[in-house]
């Protein structure tokens, strides 16, 4: 199954970094409308519902001379919030602490540097229980880029 994700990830130009070991993260030459609706198709098929998209770069944009701002940092990017009730109360049950993890988030973002391609990603999880959280955020990436 690993060869699969590999195959299919070479297959649409996708880049997989660590980005300074906190987030995983694939670049795609692929339309950033096209990612966020593979993204949000990705979340449902998993049975799970969106709680909240956060419009990072809209906000920045339009809150940057407000606050001395003078670039702009992304030409869109938005932070998808979602939880799973079974796979949180599993990790919550492990650990309580684990609380602080939810909810899920996937970003997806377009810079001025990059505006052909589209960058989405996640938070790279804590060993033990929390692992099973970042497969399930993994599985929802690959199929938001696979679409």
């Amino acid at each position: 199954m690993k060869t699969f994700f590999l195959a299919i990830a070479l297959a649409i130009g996708a880049t997989l970094a660590a980005a300074e070991e906190t987030a995983v993260t694939y670049t795609v030459d692929q339309d950033y409308d096209d990612v966020i609706f593979g993204l949000e198709s990705a979340i449902t098929d998993e049975g799970l519902l969106i709680d909240a998209v956060n419009h990072v770069g809209a906000m920045l944009e339009r809150t940057k001379e407000d606050v001395g701002g003078t670039q702009t940092v992304f030409l869109k990017a938005e932070v998808f919030s979602f939880c799973s009730a079974t796979l949180s109360r599993k990790v919550m049950e492990a650990d309580p602490m684990n609380l602080q993890f939810c909810p899920y988030g996937i970003f997806v973002m377009q810079t001025p540097e990059n505006p052909e391609q589209t960058t989405i990603g996640y938070r790279i999880m804590p060993e033990g229980p929390m692992k099973e959280v970042e497969a399930l955020l993994e599985k929802i990436v690959q199929g938001a880029i696979e679409m």
